[in-house]
């Protein structure tokens, strides 16, 4: 590593990079913090590693279980996080001068999409448009886009699924996450670089409500029957009953924060339906309003230099 350059680091360093240091640093894993800015894990941790590169020095401590920022790295996050800060005040600033949009807007989407993705951008999309009177509809993924549809919802984020209906609406790809098996770290699994779904017929496989329809699909096209151990509605209590020792489960990379890893390993699920592609629906047939159209923006303004799934690392 070379030595610490001030103007290196303004000509060099973008604000999506400094971001991206930032959510590594909160999710604990660069797997998992390229998830949450759409970007795959090796372009994320190529611009970490450009990053300490021009700092000189090393930034992030990486581990078996992730990373936690070094004795430099927390320095540099608390002055990032500064310039963040600034930069909302000058948003808010700027945003006194003007009207602004104001309006309605309705959001479906179903819980495994609102907390890992939708949660900040409903966030910053709501400072940025105060006026706009926001609701959110917390719903099953099967039923996102007939809300849509049917005008009940401005804009809906769902994850594709076996056999939905997508009558009525138009669809833009959004981003996508990665289906892992979550097994306990003493399970005989865990020590599997990948698993297939045959493999985890045998176990007492876990299943939230949301993925059976997928599960019954792959069961099918290996001719075998399937009937879940256990049938639960989060992921939260799935990993629970893992951790129990109750059987194994499959769930999005994304919903498995810090916390509920604890006593239990993901392994790569190596099977085609694993890459869970999720999409935003809009009626068909009818213009978005202002508030809509704004945060439809807001949705696919993302980086573009690699929109391909995030690999399980």
């Amino acid at each position: 590593m070379g030595t610490f350059n001030r103007l290196h680091l303004i000509r060099q360093v973008d604000l999506f990079t400094l971001r991206l240091f930032l959510s590594a640093i909160e999710e604990q894993q660069i797997g998992r913090a390229a998830i949450r800015e759409n970007i795959a894990a090796s372009t994320a941790t190529k611009r970490i590693q450009v990053l300490e590169d021009i700092a000189g020095i090393q930034l992030l401590e990486r581990g078996p279980r992730g990373v936690v920022p070094s004795p430099a790295g927390a320095v540099l996050a608390r002055y990032v996080r500064q310039i963040f800060d600034s930069l909302e005040d000058m948003r808010s600033e700027i945003a006194s001068f003007t009207e602004g949009v104001r309006g309605d807007l309705t959001i479906a989407s179903a819980r495994t999409l609102l907390v890992p993705f939708l949660a900040r951008e409903l966030g910053e999309y709501s400072r940025e448009y105060p006026r706009v009177n926001l609701a959110v509809h917390d719903v099953e993924n099967a039923d996102i886009v007939q809300q849509v549809a049917h005008g009940q919802a401005d804009i809906g984020v769902f994850a594709t699924a076996y056999e939905l209906d997508l009558d009525g609406v138009d669809v833009t790809p959004y981003r996508r996450d990665r289906l892992v098996a979550v097994v306990r770290q003493d399970h005989w699994l865990s020590d599997q670089l990948s698993v297939t779904f045959r493999d985890l017929l045998p176990e007492k496989l876990i299943a939230v409500n949301s993925m059976l329809g997928a599960f019954r699909a792959a069961a099918r096209r290996l001719e075998r029957d399937f009937e879940p151990g256990y049938t639960v509605r989060s992921a939260s209590v799935a990993i629970s009953l893992v951790r129990a020792g109750l059987g194994v489960t499959v769930q999005p990379e994304c919903l498995v924060s810090q916390e509920m890893a604890s006593g239990v390993a993901m392994v790569r699920l190596d099977e085609p339906w694993a890459v869970r592609k999720i999409h935003i629906a809009t009626p068909h047939g009818r213009a978005l309003g202002p508030a809509a159209r704004a945060f439809l923006g807001q949705l696919l303004d993302r980086p573009s230099d690699d929109h391909r799934a995030a690999p399980h690392s």
